[in-house]
């Protein structure tokens, strides 16, 4: 008897398993596309295309001088950055002090700062025409971002007050932290460092 029970009860599972198969086999499938949307095209894809690397691939066209940006730092930064960088609503933008021994970890007084802390200068063209004024983010040319970059440069002590800043002066800056930051050397495949 049990023997049967068994065997009746193996019958019914297998014939379960192949019942729902069946039925998961003539369930539509979702079709490969939805009809939604359409492709970007080339010119859409430049236009969002404005990541800046550390090395200056990305940098447009433009240049700004230090002049130049202290004119647009206090037309659209400084309320918010205070009138020499010094720090306002928003963070403080000039500081060359990074203690002894880069010691931001062991000294939380220290302010880190685009003189002090930043490891590249195309970071900070980058970051500031994406995101600046906080009022209006993106909406800065590129020469103003230029121009804002060299002031921003020339008042941490980075670069001269003559300073004239394009894609090809910009890339050549060598921030004060540069080397304080771990290098990322990974270059993918199967083994990612």
């Amino acid at each position: 008897m049990r023997r049967t029970v068994a065997s009746l009860g193996a019958v019914v599972a297998l014939g379960l398993i192949s019942a729902v198969l069946q039925a998961q086999s003539r369930a539509p499938q979702p079709p490969g596309r939805f009809g939604l949307g359409r492709p970007a095209s080339p010119e859409e894809i430049r236009r969002l295309d404005i990541d800046v690397m550390p090395s200056g691939h990305g940098l447009p066209e433009g240049r700004g001088t230090v002049a130049e940006g202290a004119a647009t730092y206090a037309a659209k930064c400084a309320s918010c950055h205070g009138k020499d960088g010094e720090g306002a609503t928003f963070d403080r933008l000039v500081a060359t002090d990074a203690g002894t021994n880069f010691a931001f970890g062991r000294e939380p007084g220290l302010v880190r700062a685009i003189g002090n802390y930043w490891p590249y200068a195309t970071t900070l063209y980058d970051y500031t025409a994406r995101s600046m004024p906080f009022t209006k983010p993106g909406s800065l040319t590129p020469d103003e971002v230029y121009g804002l970059v060299a002031f921003l440069l020339s008042e941490n002590k980075i670069v001269g007050a003559d300073a004239v800043m394009d894609k090809t002066s910009l890339a050549k800056v060598v921030m004060p932290a540069r080397d304080r930051f771990v290098r990322d050397n990974r270059t993918g495949g199967k083994v990612v460092k």
